[in-house]
């Protein structure tokens, strides 16, 4: 990873100011920790010259001098070291008649410090900005199996045998598993999906192998199992003469594992992966509290709430004012969404853009964000580079590409005159101009470092105030509806009300 973070420099812009720190052409390069090349391969040498540093530069601290054949001189200093592996190394070429009194390579190591601590700072926070997405990838399956579970169970309340079936069908065909099954033996229960690649002429069999020694074996190992090899040992006493690849999961009850969930594939299909395996464990530990109690409902809307809330932890933590702000105008969203009539896919999309419209803060210094007087023109572009940064975030994982406009879009203006892009009308992506209300109104009402949170009527007032100019007529006349009836989270939010 570090080789490939420290290729997305853009280390011309370093060359360029350290020709101006030592006043001339800097023969200027950067290594690898193996000596190859990430700039300066201009120069004929340079290729010798890595290998050279490289060899001699293990472990050494500070510039160093290193003089090569036909009189030159190279100066070189660390990159440093990343999770006990060297980053490389920051190299300048001394031509044979440059000056090199005393005073002259104190100014160039000063130089060169500068120029190294700038690098490093900047392949910190890349490398901090890429584990943060994939993070983010891997958080997005578990929660979006996690909220799919919840959306089953809300449309089947009370058919449990018909939310599981449901439940099934879409997580067979959300991870394009050939057959996801939840079997239950001493209930008799035995309840299967199916998205095949092609068909399976034993399929009752291998029921039968899930419900047998395959549950057998699981149950007294309580743990999850994954074949995928043809020569697995594992194989002799299960699932034999079966060409399949599988992951079973325990689900537990009271300590006492007394169902299965299967994933199964046919053997041309890719191996099952850990991250296969992790969301077949999360559907394993949701599926076992759906199978004890109709009430799931209520807690895995609890649970959902929990593990969103862990998601924009990092995002929120850095501002105690801002604490709730995503998960409210995600509610709020939501609501407005619904009353659309927006259909499933599109509120999913919803649900995700406005819960991570604020990823990207996580990027504005703490003394800005925190900052409890009026801002400064310079502090405030930090403010307005917040969206953009979300979509540097999210851009990068498939599943959001629906969710990313409106989290990028939702501090433009319905006049043309908001950032990051100027979009106007219904050039702003709809998501993205129901998140501009529910956002507006949630900072109004909300307190700050600098304010108390002000009433329900003024933020309604100032919503009517910017409507056409900062925000869409047809949602704020939606939005009007919605809080007309005095909806409950009014009072669950605690925001302020004028006497009449």
């Amino acid at each position: 990873m570090a080789s490939n973070v420290l290729r997305d420099i853009d280390f011309a812009r370093y060359q360029r100011w350290l020709n101006r720190a030592i006043g001339a052409d800097a023969a200027f390069m950067i290594f690898g920790p193996d000596g190859e090349t990430f700039w300066g391969e201009g120069r004929s040498d340079t290729p010798a010259t890595g290998r050279a540093i490289a060899a001699a530069s293990v472990g050494a601290p500070g510039l160093r001098r290193l003089d090569i054949d036909g009189g030159r001189t190279v100066l070189h200093r660390s990159l440093g070291i990343a999770n006990d592996i060297s980053l490389g190394w920051a190299a300048l070429a001394l031509a044979p008649d440059q000056e090199t009194t005393t005073a002259r390579l104190d100014e160039i190591a000063d130089a060169m410090d500068d120029l190294v601590a700038g690098i490093v700072d900047e392949y910190r926070q890349r490398a901090e900005l890429e584990l943060m997405t994939e993070e983010l990838g891997s958080r997005y399956e578990e929660l979006h199996l996690i909220y799919a579970i919840d959306q089953h169970v809300q449309n089947h309340a009370g058919d449990y045998e018909s939310a599981f079936r449901s439940l099934l069908q879409s997580t067979a065909e959300h991870l394009n598993v050939d057959v996801v099954a939840f079997v239950r033996p001493e209930k008799g229960v035995s309840l299967h999906a199916t998205s095949l690649s092609k068909e399976i002429h034993n399929l009752d069999l291998v029921l039968v192998e899930m419900r047998g020694d395959l549950f057998r074996f699981v149950q007294s190992l309580r743990e999850t199992i994954v074949l995928n090899a043809d020569d697995d040992p594992r194989r002799t006493y299960i699932f034999t003469d079966m060409p399949y690849k599988v992951i079973a999961c325990p689900v537990r009850s009271d300590q006492r594992v007394d169902s299965l969930v299967v994933l199964l594939n046919h053997k041309h299909k890719p191996d099952f992966t850990n991250s296969d395996r992790k969301l077949a464990e999360v559907m394993a530990n949701q599926l076992s509290s759906l199978s004890n109690t109709y009430l799931l409902l209520d807690s895995m809307g609890e649970f959902n709430h929990q593990m969103a809330t862990a998601l924009i932890e990092a995002v929120e933590a850095k501002d105690p004012y801002t604490r709730g702000h995503s998960e409210r105008v995600n509610l709020l969203s939501m609501e407005i969404g619904r009353t659309m009539g927006l259909v499933p896919a599109e509120l999913d999309d919803l649900h995700w853009g406005s819960l991570l419209h604020d990823v990207g803060k996580i990027g504005i210094p703490d003394a800005v964000l925190c900052k409890p007087s009026k801002l400064t023109k310079d502090e405030y572009a930090f403010i307005m580079v917040h969206p953009e940064r979300s979509y540097e975030i999210l851009r990068h994982i498939r599943q959001l590409k629906n969710a990313i406009p409106g989290a990028r879009h939702h501090q433009e203006k319905f006049d043309g005159t908001g950032y990051p892009h100027g979009l106007k009308g219904e050039r702003i992506p709809l998501h993205a101009r129901i998140m501009a209300v529910a956002d507006t109104y949630d900072s109004i009402t909300s307190s700050r470092a600098y304010r108390a949170g002000r009433s329900h009527e003024a933020a309604m007032a100032e919503i009517e105030r910017v409507t056409g100019t900062q925000l869409d007529p047809a949602i704020v006349a939606i939005f009007r509806d919605i809080v007309a009836p005095e909806p409950e989270w009014l009072q669950r939010f605690k925001i302020r009300r004028e006497k009449a």
